[in-house]
This record gives C-alpha cells, sequence and structure tokens, in this order.
C-alpha cells in the first residue's frame, strides 16, 4: 500500500508546527499572552503566547490526522489550509490593530499563505480516490 500525500504532509507540517509552538515559548517569556507585538521567533517571525498554543493545537491536529488515516489527513490539510488562507490575507489588514492577538507581521503573513497553498493544494488535489471509496 503507497503511503498517502495527505498524512505524508499532515505528519511532517504537524511535527513543524508543534516544534515551532514549543521554541515560541523561548522568545515570549516576558511578552503578554494576547500582546499586540511579541517576540522574535528566527529573528523575523513575530509571536506571543497565544500564537504558541495555536501553533501547539494546529501542529497536534495535523500530527493526529497524519498518523490516523488517509481521510482524516485529507480534511485536516484542507481545513487548516483554509483558516491558513484567510489568516494570511487578514492578517495583513489587521497587523497594526488591537484586534492583532497573535502578534503577527509581514513575514507571519506570507508564512501562513505558503502552509495555506501547501495544504489546501495536498487536501484538495491529492488522495481523490478516497471520497468515491468512501461513497461506495
Amino acid at each position: 500500500m503507497r503511503t498517502s500525500p495527505n498524512r505524508l504532509i499532515a505528519t511532517v507540517f504537524g511535527a513543524v508546527y508543534v516544534l515551532v509552538g514549543l521554541l515560541g515559548f523561548a522568545v515570549t517569556g516576558s511578552v503578554g499572552f494576547i500582546a499586540t507585538q511579541g517576540g522574535l521567533l528566527l529573528g523575523i517571525f513575530e509571536v506571543n503566547p497565544l500564537h504558541n498554543v495555536a501553533h501547539l493545537l494546529i501542529g497536534a491536529a495535523l500530527l493526529i490526522a497524519g498518523v490516523s488515516n488517509a481521510m482524516a489527513a485529507k480534511a485536516a490539510n484542507s481545513t487548516i489550509g483554509a483558516v491558513y488562507l484567510l489568516l494570511g490575507i487578514v492578517g495583513f489588514f489587521i497587523a497594526s490593530t488591537s484586534l492583532n492577538i497573535l502578534a503577527l507581521n509581514t513575514a507571519d503573513h506570507f508564512l501562513h499563505l505558503a502552509s495555506a497553498i501547501v495544504l489546501l493544494g495536498v487536501g484538495l488535489t491529492a488522495d481523490k480516490t478516497l471520497r468515491s471509496r468512501a461513497t461506495a
């Protein structure tokens, strides 16, 4: 049986997002939980503790879906990809406002859009036979 692209992407992205969430706490020790400005992760991505928690939850959801089955991974990739697409677009408009409770900056917006492209791309195009098998 071949490996599902959705399971692979969900597992890899999940592991990366969990790692990023954990690393984020190293740079947000003196930052308020929902501060509009945060610490810099890897020198360019702004994060606050809420942003770190979001990364941990998203990473966990992707990891769980990735190790479950291809249908769960496909659903998680598509859903999280859609949320990241929305966040990537909306982020440009809220970054300098009090609505920026995740301490987003321009680098975050582009990374969220890139994540959206990969997650949505795989979620919507790979493992197409899953739907026909599930309805048969």
